[in-house]
């Protein structure tokens, strides 16, 4: 499996992002393992979730090492990236070879659900940090917290109770359920049916398609003849927006069955086009246009990308800023040092306001519960939301006393 190298365009931006800015305080140096703090970014480079992580995650990483100065305790920052493509052994296989060949302290990204929880076990094992802001499953935080592994984005938790109650007492009070049939979409079925069941709902059925299905007509038809109001779509990436596609040519929609798509983003929106997605609500961890400094973030990132930044791509900027910052404090980059100071230290940039790292890893933080705009409703490109709610982060996230994390204690 060969690493990926970043490109020459996005090598450039980390130079004129570093340029000017690399004096910084005088630390102990000495407490540098290896002279160097080494962060890699496993991700999906070439696979259907591509757009939503990928090089642009690379980016993110590449200008959070930049923007701190390109180094810490006045030891180098560096960067590298490999593609996981999707496949559990490789990702553990490129994970195992940085910690043990190539010395790298920290692993950020991690796009798959099964491929995330095998690096936290490696990064448990040998005490290294591992930053995910792309996988779903709640496990991270639950039965397979780490002490030094983080979850910063968001999980199915927080992207599909909400979202099912506010169907629910909206009189949508029937579901059909087509679920990825991975570590991922296992733990999204059973998140919103138990939310679903929990506010009066009910599950009328259930069907699971394999990852990267070029056709999902098969799945469709079931959820169709259900008569279920909702269609709820246990699934991400291609899978999705192929799944939405294929319901608006099937009448699915125009036939009256709504469309819930708990874990979407606003690549998915793009390569949907606005008259496709037009509507769809669903919960997001960060909208490019909120705000001055988000806005500021994106216009850096759009420079180099043509495309604005995902969820994901921005948690990637944010939790590895975070760590830097926790390794400045702590003096040291040992991991346990480190992840305590990740869990004393606040989150305060453009991604977050007031976030708070809990003990079991899962970093807190507000919600934002958007509706995707019609055509005409889009002044600009990539102006896609109308932010209908901000859910705060204490209600959007499950709580530390329904945790089965044994850091917390109760």
């Amino acid at each position: 499996m060969m690493q990926q190298t970043p490109s020459k365009s996005l090598r450039g931006i980390a130079a004129a992002l570093c340029l000017g800015s690399f004096a910084v305080g005088g630390q102990a140096a000495a407490q540098v393992s290896d002279d160097v703090v080494k962060i890699g970014v496993l991700t999906d480079m070439s696979g259907q979730y591509s757009d939503l992580n990928g090089p642009g995650s690379l980016l993110a990483a590449q200008m959070a090492a930049a923007d701190f100065g390109g180094k810490v305790l006045g030891k180098p920052i560096e960067i590298i990236g490999a593609d996981h493509q999707q496949k559990a052994d490789i990702g553990v296989g490129i994970a195992r070879r940085w910690i043990e060949n190539e010395k790298v302290d920290a692993i950020s990204d991690v796009t798959n659900s099964a491929i995330a929880l095998a690096v936290q076990q490696l990064t448990r094992d040998t005490n290294r940090v591992a930053l995910f802001s792309s996988p779903g499953t709640t496990d991270l935080t639950g039965k397979q917290c780490s002490p030094t592994g983080f979850h910063w984005v968001y999980d199915n938790y927080s992207n599909a109770v909400g979202p099912m109650k506010a169907l629910i007492d909206k009189g949508n009070d029937t579901f059909f359920i087509i679920t990825a049939d991975f570590a991922f979409g296992h733990s999204l079925e059973k998140i919103a049916s138990e939310a679903i069941t929990a506010n009066g709902g009910k599950v009328l059925g259930t069907v699971r398609h394999p990852f990267g299905a070029s056709d999902l007509s098969a799945f469709l038809l079931p959820a169709q003849a259900s008569k279920a109001k909702v269609i709820v779509l246990a699934t991400a990436g291609k899978d999705m927006t192929t799944a939405i596609k294929q319901a608006n040519e099937f009448g699915i929609i125009a036939g009256g069955q709504a469309i819930s798509a708990p874990v979407m983003f606003i690549t998915d929106v793009h390569a949907l086009g606005l008259s496709t997605a037009q509507g769809i609500s669903f919960i997001e961890g960060f909208y490019w246009d909120q705000n001055d400094e988000t806005r500021a973030f994106a216009k850096r990132f759009f420079e180099a990308r043509k495309a604005m930044p995902t969820a994901p791509q921005a948690g990637v900027y944010s939790s590895i800023r975070h760590y830097l910052k926790a390794i400045q404090a702590a003096g040291t980059d040992e991991a346990k040092a480190v992840a305590a100071k990740m869990r004393e230290l606040p989150v305060d940039d453009f991604f977050a306001k007031g976030g708070k790292v809990r003990e079991d890893g899962r970093m807190v933080h507000n919600m934002l519960l958007v509706q995707v705009k019609k055509p005409s409703e889009s002044k600009q490109p990539w102006d896609y939301y109308n932010v209908v709610a901000t859910v705060p982060g204490e209600q959007a996230f499950q709580s530390l006393a329904q945790s089965e994390c044994p850091l917390v204690k109760k």
